[in-house]
């Protein structure tokens, strides 16, 4: 992005009120590409209008995939069918988005022409060997710069056939790529997970009719069906909820309600882990819309207490980590978290720039390998780095308002890819962010 943005978030008193974060990420990126390439007319409902989300209807609008934009947060697409895509004129750019490029370098690898998928300095540095190497089992070529990394070169006209695939890396990113160009390929593709990850894609594949069998950890499809349009409603994002569900468990007097948040259970690990820190947060209005299941989350203001975090629930919460260093720098007693190495290759090294982060601000934090031992206790002021990373950046916000003090937060203009509105709503809610 060009133009840097740097808030300080200052102390605040308790969080209330009732809230609804911009729709899941995850969700609006899966919900443009099938409905680009179903049969008939889709409308989607609470499209994230963030960045990456963006990022991704454009590169179908250059594919010559009609999209209407009616109202805000609201996409109409008229679909061209699994084999009616077009040749982009000029590189699909990606912005910052990894889930965006991830999967559509699988669509791409069944198609009958070249793609060329570019990205920001962030996503270029971001590892795409994981992707590649399972599509190439498939019958695909795709070609990266060295060490594996973005822009890629998506070549077409290649025959796929049907893989069964046992990814090393835990990832509903590698996972979708490989189903997506399992829609193109001949006979059977099946991926079994040795750590169950997010069912995004399986969930939405069937929502637009394609027969596709799957339970946690394992998926299985067929070739060469078709898709049909249906409409899609998209659930409030779970990782924007995060911050206020950890903010309003954190500051005394705190009462809030966050609207419609989704509750997909390999989403959700977070809710899980701050439960087991002594969080009071209840579910209500439970339901399933479009296959995917929502609630209202009530949270309430409870002392924290630090623990060992479940190495089980790391897949399920590799978007949350970030915000749970700041629970776990202000939660009692000590947090240690192991086996979330996935932070290192994230928009930034999360477990690096979390740990430099609270370090400024006074905490006592040990960095390992694959996470960290966090000393709870107090936060203190100081200037930190969000490294261009959104996550890190709102997380610190939330730290400022429990800081014994004002936090200057630098570089914080990428909250605008996942959490488009952040700064009004939170400070709405209670916070106290500024522009510096």
């Amino acid at each position: 992005m060009s133009q840097r943005v740097d808030w300080i978030s200052m102390p605040a008193g308790p969080l209330h009120g009732e809230l609804r974060v911009p729709g899941d990420k995850s969700v609006s990126h899966r919900a443009i590409m099938l409905a680009a390439l179903a049969d008939g007319v889709s409308r989607v409902d609470g499209f994230l209008e963030g960045e990456d989300t963006l990022a991704t209807a454009a590169a179908f609008g250059q594919m010559g995939v009609r999209i209407e934009s009616p109202s805000a947060a609201c996409r109409i697409v008229y679909g061209v069918g699994l084999h009616g895509l077009q040749a982009a004129g000029s590189p699909i750019d990606c912005g910052n988005a990894g889930t965006g490029m991830r999967l559509l370098a699988g669509l791409l690898a069944g198609q009958a022409f070249d793609s060329s998928l570019v990205g920001d300095a962030s996503l270029t540095s971001r590892p795409m060997g994981r992707i590649i190497e399972p599509l190439a089992a498939m019958g695909a070529r795709i070609e990266a710069q060295r060490g594996g990394f973005p822009p890629l070169h998506v070549h077409g006209n290649r025959e796929l056939h049907g893989h069964l695939h046992t990814p090393q890396v835990a990832s509903a990113q590698v996972k979708s790529a490989i189903m997506l160009a399992g829609l193109y390929a001949q006979g059977t593709t099946e991926v079994q997970e040795a750590h169950p990850t997010r069912d995004y894609s399986e969930r939405m594949l069937a929502a637009f009719g394609w027969p596709v069998e799957f339970s946690p950890g394992w998926v299985r499809l067929k070739g060469r069906h078709r898709l049909s349009a249906t409409d899609v409603s998209v659930p409030a994002d779970f990782s924007s909820a995060a911050f206020f569900l950890v903010a309003a468990s954190l500051v005394p007097g705190s009462d809030l309600l966050l609207r419609s948040v989704g509750m997909n259970p390999r989403r959700t690990g977070l809710l899980a882990v701050l439960r087991l820190m002594g969080a009071d947060i209840s579910e209500k209005n439970a339901r399933d819309q479009g296959g995917e299941r929502m609630a209202d989350l009530h949270v309430r203001y409870s002392p924290l207490h630090g623990i060992d975090v479940p190495e089980a629930l790391v897949a399920d919460m590799i978007d949350e980590f970030p915000i749970l260093f700041v629970a776990a720098a202000m939660a009692k007693g000590t947090t240690r978290i192991t086996g979330a190495g996935e932070l290192r290759v994230k928009e930034s090294d999360r477990i690096a720039s979390m740990a430099r982060g609270l370090a400024a601000l006074g905490v006592e934090i040990h960095e390992q390998a694959d996470g960290a031992v966090i000393h709870g206790g107090l936060i203190g002021p100081g200037r930190i780095e969000s490294a261009g990373d959104h996550r890190v950046a709102m997380s610190f916000a939330v730290a400022g308002l429990l800081a014994d003090g004002d936090v200057e937060l630098g570089d914080c203009a990428n909250v605008a890819t996942s959490f488009p509105g952040f700064f009004d709503l939170a400070n709405r809610a209670g916070f106290s962010i500024s522009t510096l």
